[in-house]
């Protein structure tokens, strides 16, 4: 019985809701800035309807609520009217901020907020932008701040919204700390997250500055970089701010690193609508890893070497994926090939790309409308649109196209500034230097990049201007054009000149990791020997005009390009002459490996042979002669090793440099900031085309000694303490150097 009840309720719940009304006319009440026919557009009214029910009424008040026009709705019917009261919200007709002077920060709040100049007030949203006003502030550093609103009414229906904000301190991290079973050094765990102790020199970054979005992308990294080392369950527990006053806060990390986790076994489980044969090579890799600690990059590595396969054998429609099995401290890892969604590329739209030219973006993709949609070219797309480093973020969405196969890809970046401006001095025992650049890395929105620069040292002056085009045959190949003036004051040298050069280069990933470049240098150079050179080197004064052509090829399977920890790198560059008054052939190799001993321990073996001889039997002058750097042949002066003609080193035709470096323990406290490293150097300088008689003193130099890095309360400083082992009577030595400089 009380079943037939609740049936008949709800039938007759459902004719009443259902039941139709006949409506004559149309009344609408209350609007005063909203015409009658937007209302009724936004309402969702048909034209024509005549009747309604209790659901198309509902319909019609939720859709004019919608629009954040109205405060108040009412929707009925009486005597076959359809009458709709309404109460407008008022409008917003300032939107005023007082207390903020940056513009750009001004522009950023009234993004972000939903209150809106010439806008509806709404009260539930004035709370809200409070709260957001606030969470801005506080993301970048002033936890601290007031915001008030104030409104000041002009009539019923129009206001001026004020709010009156007090910044407040900016909020410093003074000190950082790590606590639990952290097992890594607090130094090295600094040097991994985003967040900095406030210095005096670190003025112009904003990582000193607290704030909640820093501290969990410091979280982010840390347990990225345990994972790298093998530690798998990693866990940053917890991250706390303990505040000082409202200027200092003080952070505290508690890790709990767990177990060190290896790699016992790698599979492969191949689809069978692939040749397994295909997927042999990757045993090779297996092998390499199978006993390592485990690491996503490692993961990393295998998959881009199974994408690399893919495309090798030009398989479609095909999806990896890796399943991780935890036993003990031990992981297997098993890698799935299986047939992915055979679906095309129907669209693709590009979004938020206001300064950028579209073509910028869609020249980086490796797919197109037509194409085969896999996660493999789409991610790589993806990559290489971000390695333009124009765009703050990328992302993509996939979403169904006009059929079951056919797929609209949205990609959507996020703008950055791209100009950039930077300074650095240095102070050395070799003397003092200072250098500005000037770059912009989206030249009017074309993604071309434009750099200026100026150094300025004890014998040096120069000035150079770059432009390079990265993507300038929608190929990937690169494009630069540079010019160049140097004026050169060498005494010890037996020298001085004045060089103008102006070039074009391309460059090309000609195969994987294979990398080439091609050139073309036109160069003026006003050479002027000194009072005291020999009659010999006096030979050389005079002006030379050249135009050579250049080409090199480098290999390169670095993990990567800055403090590199594993991998190496070789390249060949020969400089030939088209049209010169002295033409010559340069050529230069160069090779450098490293190896990572532990997470404390990474060791560097490089290798530099540098050669350059005239033709024609013509010399080379000394303004192209070789020479070794001081960062190349530690212990001894720049430019001061080598032959010697009446007391002006001058230089070879030939030069090569061999370096074993590794970072050591660091014995001292973690608090000093302090890196030492262990190096060993060896090269030379020697051949004398323009004179015989000049002895070049074949000999091998060397030297063996302690390199120190400090962040020092001044600024970054390098100490090297180097002993000779082997050198030539007419060398100039050093025994320490040290450098200070910071950037700007």
């Amino acid at each position: 019985m009380k079943l037939f009840l609740k049936i008949i309720l709800i039938f007759f719940t459902l004719s009443v809701f259902l039941k139709a009304e006949p409506v004559s006319k149309i009344v609408i009440n209350g609007n005063k800035r909203v015409s009658e026919e937007t209302i009724k557009v936004y309402s969702g009214i048909q034209e024509g309807k005549s009747d309604f029910s209790r659901k198309d009424l509902d319909n019609i008040l939720k859709n004019i609520y919608e629009t954040n026009f109205f405060k108040n709705v009412n929707v009925e019917i009486k005597d076959k009217i359809l009458f709709i009261e309404l109460q407008e919200y008022p409008v917003i007709n300032q939107l005023v901020l007082i207390g903020e002077k940056a513009n750009k920060i001004k522009d950023q709040i009234k993004k972000i907020i939903k209150l809106k100049e010439k806008g509806s007030f709404i009260q539930n949203n004035l709370n809200e932008d409070l709260n957001t006003i606030k969470s801005l502030y506080a993301s970048i550093g002033y936890n601290f701040s007031e915001v008030k609103a104030k409104i000041r009414k002009i009539d019923e229906n129009n206001l001026d919204l004020i709010f009156e904000i007090d910044r407040g301190d900016v909020t410093k991290i003074f000190k950082i700390s790590f606590f639990g079973d952290k097992k890594i050094k607090e130094k090295r765990l600094r040097d991994i997250i985003a967040s900095e102790e406030d210095k005096f020199w670190k003025f112009i970054t904003r990582n000193t500055r607290f704030s909640e979005n820093l501290i969990n992308l410091d979280k982010r990294l840390l347990i990225n970089y345990y994972k790298s080392i093998g530690y798998y369950d990693v866990q940053v527990t917890s991250s706390s701010a303990e505040v000082l006053n409202t200027k200092k806060v003080n952070i505290n990390y508690t890790i709990n690193a767990g177990k060190r986790f290896t790699i016992n076994k790698i599979t492969t489980n191949v689809d069978n609508v692939f040749d397994k044969k295909l997927f042999f090579p990757l045993e090779k890799t297996y092998n390499k890893y199978i006993g390592d600690y485990y690491s996503p990059f490692k993961i990393k590595k295998i998959l881009d070497e199974i994408d690399d396969l893919i495309e090798k054998n030009n398989l479609q429609f095909v999806e990896h994926q890796v399943q991780e099995n935890v036993e003990d401290d031990k992981i297997f890892l098993s890698f799935n090939i299986i047939e992915g969604e055979k679906v095309l590329i129907e669209r693709i739209n590009i979004l938020g790309n206001n300064i950028t030219n579209e073509n910028v973006v869609r020249s980086e993709l490796l797919v197109d409308e037509g194409d085969p949609l896999t996660d493999i070219t789409l991610n790589k797309s993806i990559a290489k649109i971000k390695s333009r480093n124009i765009f703050k973020t990328v992302v993509s969405e996939v979403k169904n196209g006009s059929k079951d196969n056919l797929k609209i890809i949205d990609i959507r970046v996020e703008e950055k500034p791209t100009g950039e401006i930077s300074a650095g001095a240095g102070f050395g025992t070799n003397g003092g230097s200072f250098a500005i650049n000037v770059s912009e890395n989206n030249w009017l929105g074309e993604g071309k990049r434009v750099n200026f620069s100026i150094e300025v040292s004890e014998d040096t002056l120069k000035g150079e201007i770059n432009y390079q085009n990265p993507n300038y045959d929608l190929l990937g190949n690169s494009i630069n054009y540079n010019l160049t003036n140097v004026t050169n004051d060498k005494p010890d040298q037996g020298y001085e000149n004045k060089l103008f050069s102006t070039g074009i280069s391309t460059s090309f990933e000609q195969f994987k990791n294979i990398y080439t470049n091609l050139g073309l240098d036109l160069s003026y150079d006003d050479l002027r020997t000194t009072n005291n050179a020999s009659s010999a080197l006096k030979k050389q004064s005079g002006e030379f005009t050249e135009l050579a052509g250049k080409y090199g090829f480098s290999y390169d399977q670095r993990d990567r390009t800055f403090m590199p920890t594993d991998g190496s790198i070789i390249g060949f560059n020969q400089n030939f002459p088209i049209l010169a008054d002295k033409p010559f052939i340069g050529n230069t190799f160069f090779s450098s490996t490293y190896y990572s001993f532990n997470e404390n321990v990474t060791g560097a073996a490089k290798l530099y042979i540098s050669a350059i001889n005239g033709l024609n039997d013509e010399n080379v002058r000394i303004s192209k002669r070789k020479n070794l750097s001081s960062s190349r042949l530690r212990g001894f002066e720049k430019g001061k090793v080598g032959p010697v003609d009446s007391n002006d080193h001058v230089g070879g035709n030939y030069a090569t440099a061999f370096n074993l470096e590794a970072n050591l323990p660091n014995f001292l406290p973690e608090s000093t900031n302090t890196d030492i490293s262990f190096f060993l150097d060896a090269g030379n300088v020697w051949g004398v085309d323009y004179d015989d008689s000049i002895d070049d003193s074949n000999q091998i130099r060397s030297s063996t000694g302690l390199a120190a890095s400090w962040l020092s309360p001044l600024g970054p400083m390098t100490f090297i303490f180097a002993s000779n082992i082997s050198k030539a009577s007419t060398d100039k030595t050093e025994f320490f150097n040290f450098n200070l400089g910071t950037s700007f």
